[in-house]
């Protein structure tokens, strides 16, 4: 297993979001507080940013070096061929809370969750669908939204509120959008709490830890974990895998821990093994 630093800020507070464009090999993430969106290409491993004017969480691909980005104050369409940002969206909620991890379901709806801003609020939070100009509730009081992933057959999602401790797992209908809490499937009983997830072919997930300094992999049907990357930073805030099954990662700082590097980084992990 090799892992390579691709990606560094000693300023910045939270990388998070990574996602990858299969068709054009383009990876984005975002910096959060920073209101920062980037798009990494790993082939000339140049980086591109744009900053826009509010926390900016996560990002859904429209097309080659285009996307849409939820910010506190609105859903962007950012063109890295121009490096332009224009206003499409936005969804109404609380002045007191932001976005924060999303997902984009087979049809098209964009799936984001919210959490209290400035301050984190218990319960404050939903998970929003929104789907040709109309949105709605699915999952209500979240406290910090996290992870969200799909099963390959599109009839589950898994949703990680972060202070659980716990992965919950629902039944998706692709026709209307709606979700049934079944059961938690996952429960993390260690240092490290479950922050973004990704699915894998063989339907395990891959969790970033927050305070855990690793991605752990499990198995939802069993509730078992299998594997562990470790890195040097421990707050692990999300992960995604690339065309080739190796997983892009985002940390994020911590001033307050010794014995781990510092600052926002993002990571690539050369995993070797068919997932």
């Amino acid at each position: 297993m090799t892992k390579n630093l691709i990606y560094f800020s000693q300023s910045a507070e939270l990388f998070e979001g990574p996602i990858f464009d299969f068709k054009h090999q383009l990876l984005y993430f975002v910096s959060i507080l920073d209101g920062l969106v980037y798009c990494y290409n790993p082939n000339t491993k140049e980086i591109l940013s744009i900053k826009l004017d509010s926390p900016s969480s996560n990002v859904y691909v429209v097309s080659k070096k285009v996307v849409l980005v939820a910010s506190k104050n609105g859903f962007y369409e950012i063109d890295f061929n121009t490096l332009k940002s224009t206003f499409k969206f936005q969804i109404d909620i609380a002045k007191n809370v932001r976005y924060n991890d999303g997902i984009e379901d087979a049809v098209g709806r964009y799936i984001i969750g919210t959490m209290g801003y400035p301050e984190v609020i218990n319960g404050i939070g939903n998970v929003y669908s929104y789907h040709n100009g109309a949105s709605k509730v699915i999952i209500k009081n979240t406290t910090i939204s996290n992870g969200l992933a799909f099963s390959d057959d599109n009839k589950t999602l898994y949703f990680i509120d972060t202070p659980t401790k716990k992965v919950a797992k629902y039944n998706y209908n692709i026709e209307t959008g709606n979700v049934e809490f079944i059961d938690y499937v996952i429960e993390f009983n260690g240092d490290g709490s479950p922050d973004g997830m990704c699915i894998d072919k063989n339907g395990m997930l891959w969790i970033a830890e927050w305070g855990g300094a690793c991605v752990s992999q499990w198995n939802p049907s069993t509730g078992k974990k299998i594997n562990e990357i470790s890195l040097p930073f421990i707050n692990v805030t999300s992960c995604c895998f690339d065309d080739k099954a190796n997983l892009y990662i985002t940390t994020a700082k911590n001033d307050e821990v010794n014995g781990y590097e510092n600052g926002s980084g993002l990571f690539y992990v050369e995993i070797n093994q068919d997932i």
